[in-house]
């Protein structure tokens, strides 16, 4: 189990599956299989701990399919190996940033500029209606 940057790198667990990739390639676009899926199957991850599992498939649950797989698809470029590369680079990437936890929003109250401003604004405004009223007297 590497770890790089301060990531755990899972990648031996995933598994991948190729596909004819749509868009640019020419003659090649027809023949070579340059569309990548990864597939890792979250629940069965021996690197990361049953908090962390849960942690992952509670952030990532729209991404994990009913299978329990974590899939995602790379077609970026024309070559397959690149796409693998790319492909497991973003996951790993997805997958460490979700466990990852959100600082709380600290509440704050507008300053007083900003109340006198939005004050004013309103009077302005409604001067200016006031100003489009009739005197019917």
């Amino acid at each position: 189990m590497a770890t790089f940057a301060g990531m755990k790198d899972f990648s031996g667990e995933i598994a991948y599956k190729t596909a004819r990739s749509g868009g640019k390639g020419g003659q090649n676009v027809n023949k070579v299989e340059t569309l990548v899926e990864a597939r890792w199957p979250v629940a069965d991850s021996i690197v990361f701990t049953e908090e962390e599992k849960l942690k992952i498939i509670q952030v990532l649950a729209l991404k994990i399919n009913l299978e329990g797989f974590l899939v995602m698809r790379c077609s970026e470029t024309r070559s397959q190996l690149e796409n693998k590369q790319i492909v497991t680079r973003k996951m790993i990437a997805l997958v460490n940033n979700s466990l990852i936890p959100k600082r709380p929003r600290l509440a704050t109250r507008p300053s007083k500029a900003v109340k006198e401003r939005r004050l004013e604004n309103k009077k302005r405004q409604s001067e200016r209606k006031s100003n489009r009223r009739r005197d019917w007297d």
